[in-house]
């Protein structure tokens, strides 16, 4: 899909916004607030489905790279990514607080696509010293919850400068698999659509 972003309105994500969710607490506290990323939502609807553009800059968050706040869904809606440009690692985890039962990050560049399965959590990163534009489907009821990676400080990994590190705030978290992306973007979406 080819849409002039440049004519487009975006949704703003604030730092003010997730100062909470960030491993380097340091650079949360002195940092001023300042634009993060973008979000295009709801350019799209078709099939039941709502396509959106995000775009996120080549910045460090202190010590971490880039992310977005991070959210579940709140029901058992399944999300499809594809990278446009630029490099991404998703993070997913499924569970909560008290027990993460599964978490693996996906890492993709351009024309890969990731499948956000149901009931996962999932964080994008930004691991690149370029801007980083991804489009997603998802059903149109879906609906975003922001509140256990709000409470837990983040996901139960962050991604630093010095690699892989695990949130403490979590009780019980496995070790981190690795899962590789598709390649080619499916042609038919309907597995998205949960009824």
């Amino acid at each position: 899909m080819n849409y002039d972003l440049s004519k487009l309105i975006p949704d703003i994500r604030y730092l003010d916004e997730i100062r909470e969710v960030l491993y380097d607490q340091k650079f949360a506290k002195n940092s001023p607030d300042m634009d993060l990323y973008y979000m295009y939502r709801n350019l799209k609807q078709e099939g039941g489905l709502k396509y959106n553009i995000t775009v996120i800059p080549a910045k460090m968050l202190g010590c971490e790279f880039i992310k977005t706040a991070g959210h579940y869904h709140v029901g058992p809606e399944k999300e499809l990514y594809n990278v446009v440009e630029g490099e991404a690692i998703f993070l997913m985890q499924k569970g909560n607080e008290k027990k993460i039962e599964d978490v693996y990050a996906v890492k993709a560049k351009a024309g890969d696509s990731v499948i956000i399965n149901s009931f996962y959590g999932h964080v994008t990163i930004n691991p690149s010293n370029n801007e980083l534009k991804t489009q997603d489907w998802s059903p149109v009821e879906t609906k975003s919850d922001y509140s256990l990676f709000k409470k837990m400080r983040g996901a139960c990994y962050f991604y630093t400068t010095k690699g892989w590190v695990k949130n403490k705030n979590y009780k019980s978290v496995p070790k981190l698999r690795f899962e590789e992306p598709i390649k080619d973007f499916p042609k038919d979406l309907s597995f998205l659509k949960t009824n």
